[in-house]
């Protein structure tokens, strides 16, 4: 097991050496985490931890986000965690973005599962969640090492699983903590099996309320009405569990998006980053991360394709298909040839990511049916 973890751990780091995301600074570190499981086995385990940053020296403001819980087989070659539109949206914001991908997962999947909770009709929620957010409180630790983070002003942020994380992580007080953002947060569903009516959801409210009685800070917590995963009313629940503790968090429940709402972390960033940018304004962290629409300019049509500032294979390639896409789209370009185009769900952010991925300082070039560009 230690070779293969060292084999691991080798990639991780040979990834590093590669960034994908050259405007965000990307890397990936190995920390070391010690935690129990649920029988009170305890490991010492070396797990990455994915850092994207902004440009210039810092220190900034942390976010620490935390994935989900995928099944066995999944969980045992998911890879390193990014959520890279997630991630640029807060760097655009100024904030450094740490992304450990816990034990259990990836690399150290295997032998040891310190965030298995046990059968389904009676779920030990407390020391998965533990478990995870000592993980959480690791990775600051490391972020304290680093000198272009600020580790006194930081939240916690996190999908499914790593939504209970956060909750978890606001209930122990970690110095510094200012906030953090559930994303559809909790633990037991099977959205195929049992769609919307997860595992002992009264275990997990009884969590919830036991973790409020210590917390301090306030929280944003954001749910989808077609979540496979809970339901549209198990998480109101467990909400009102959260808040009768003496918790404190604003509950937004958004319309169904897709065809299970429990991503709606990836796939519904139109509406959670406008509520996001709203509970972050509040806590001091004003700058916009929601992107307005350029006007349309008088550089071309936008079916004129020879006006594109690309090369010919980037006209005769991604640009068609943008102009065969559906709306909403859009269409991003670079200075010196990059291109990144996107349709649907945050068609400008992601167009502008995806071109802006090899360090370059794009712009948009078109929008649905019109050209923006002004050179």
């Amino acid at each position: 097991m230690v070779a293969l973890a060292s084999l691991w751990a080798g990639v991780a780091l040979a990834q590093a050496d590669a960034p994908v995301a050259r405007d965000m600074r990307e890397e990936t570190r190995q920390i070391s985490v010690t935690v129990k499981d649920l029988y009170g086995r305890q490991e010492t385990r070396e797990i990455p931890v994915t850092i994207f940053r902004p440009k210039g020296d810092g220190p900034f403001p942390l976010v620490i986000m935390n994935h989900g819980r995928a099944t066995s087989e999944k969980r045992a070659t998911q890879g390193v965690q990014r959520f890279e539109h997630l991630s640029r949206y807060l760097v655009n914001k100024g904030f450094v973005v740490l992304l450990p991908t816990r034990v259990g997962y990836a690399q150290t999947y295997g032998d040891f599962d310190p965030e298995a909770s046990g059968e389904c009709r009676s779920l030990r929620i407390e020391p998965m969640a533990v478990a995870a957010s000592d993980q959480v409180l690791a990775t600051l630790e490391f972020a304290k090492t680093l000198p272009f983070i600020d580790a006194t002003r930081w939240l916690v942020m996190g999908q499914s699983v790593g939504g209970l994380t956060a909750v978890a992580t606001v209930g122990r007080q970690p110095a510094g903590l200012l906030g953090a953002v559930n994303f559809a947060g909790g633990v037991g569903g099977d959205p195929e099996k049992n769609p919307g009516n997860p595992c002992s959801p009264q275990q997990v409210a009884s969590v919830f309320g036991s973790f409020a009685k210590g917390a301090r800070v306030s929280m944003l917590w954001l749910y989808w009405q077609n979540d496979l995963y809970w339901g549209a009313g198990t998480p109101r629940r467990w909400h009102e569990a959260w808040t009768a503790g003496g918790g404190l968090a604003e509950f937004q429940s958004l319309p169904p998006v897709g065809q299970d709402g429990h991503g709606g972390v990836n796939l519904d960033m139109d509406h959670w980053v406008p509520l996001v940018d709203d509970y972050l304004a509040r806590l001091g962290f004003g700058k916009p991360g929601v992107i307005a629409r350029p006007r349309p300019s008088a550089f071309a049509k936008v079916d004129e394709v020879d006006k594109l500032p690309a090369n010919q294979a980037a006209k005769d390639g991604i640009y068609r298909k943008f102009l065969e896409s559906k709306t909403p789209r859009a269409f991003a370009a670079g200075p010196n040839g990059a291109t990144g185009w996107a349709n649907g769900d945050w068609a400008m952010g992601k167009a502008l990511g995806f071109c802006a991925r090899r360090g370059e300082a794009c712009k948009l070039y078109a929008v649905d049916g019109d050209v923006v560009w002004a050179p």
